[in-house]
């Protein structure tokens, strides 16, 4: 009698272990690709710009001609950026940096081109433009928003996998923590436009 209720009290903590260790896994992988699909509106929103940028030149080009250097060096930046991918199974804080780079550079290049088209009131008013800056704007709002998003929900997958005792799992699984977007080096510091 005694080795029956022994063997059920077994089997009872065996299943409570089975399904516990389930549910986290479960939830981890939930989470992770809740990450992953955060990764992929961030990488979606910088192509929405990458696929703005030829036409802006385009546009410029017939008007401002002689601002040979910016132009080329947008798209120098563009064609830089665009080499510079992640796996989003592995966003670690070092490919994020690499990445982070390659479109803080390809933003400054836009940025400049912004500051130098200023110069020319007939380009301004050029509704082709007038619809590309606005959307190279509003584009520049969505990434800023997808990468909110995407760091909180590495931050909640974060958590969660460091959490005690679900850490114990994740080290067991492979659950790393993914990196977060930071902001670039001098960001604290307002841009300085001269005409």
């Amino acid at each position: 009698m005694f080795k029956n209720k022994t063997v059920w009290i077994i089997i009872a903590i065996v299943a409570i272990l089975f399904f516990w260790v389930k549910g986290v896994y479960n939830d981890m992988v939930i989470k992770n690709e809740e990450v992953s699909k955060a990764w992929s509106q961030v990488e979606n929103q910088y192509q929405r710009r990458m696929d703005l940028i030829p036409n802006l030149v385009n546009t410029v080009k017939g008007y401002a001609s002689h601002e040979r250097e910016t132009l080329e060096s947008v798209v120098k930046a563009r064609s830089e950026a665009t080499k510079t991918t992640i796996d989003p199974t592995n966003l670690t804080a070092e490919s994020l940096k690499e990445f982070q780079s390659a479109q803080g550079e390809l933003g400054a290049a836009l940025s400049r081109l912004m500051v130098v088209l200023e110069r020319y009131p007939d380009l301004k008013a050029n509704q082709n433009f007038s619809e590309l800056q606005a959307q190279l704007e509003g584009t520049e709002n969505r990434i800023a928003t997808e990468r909110k998003r995407f760091n909180e929900v590495a931050q909640s997958y974060n958590t969660y996998i460091r959490q005690f005792p679900n850490n114990l799992l994740s080290g067991t699984f492979g659950f790393q923590p993914k990196a977060y977007f930071s902001a670039e080096a001098g960001a604290e510091k307002a841009p300085k436009v001269e005409f």
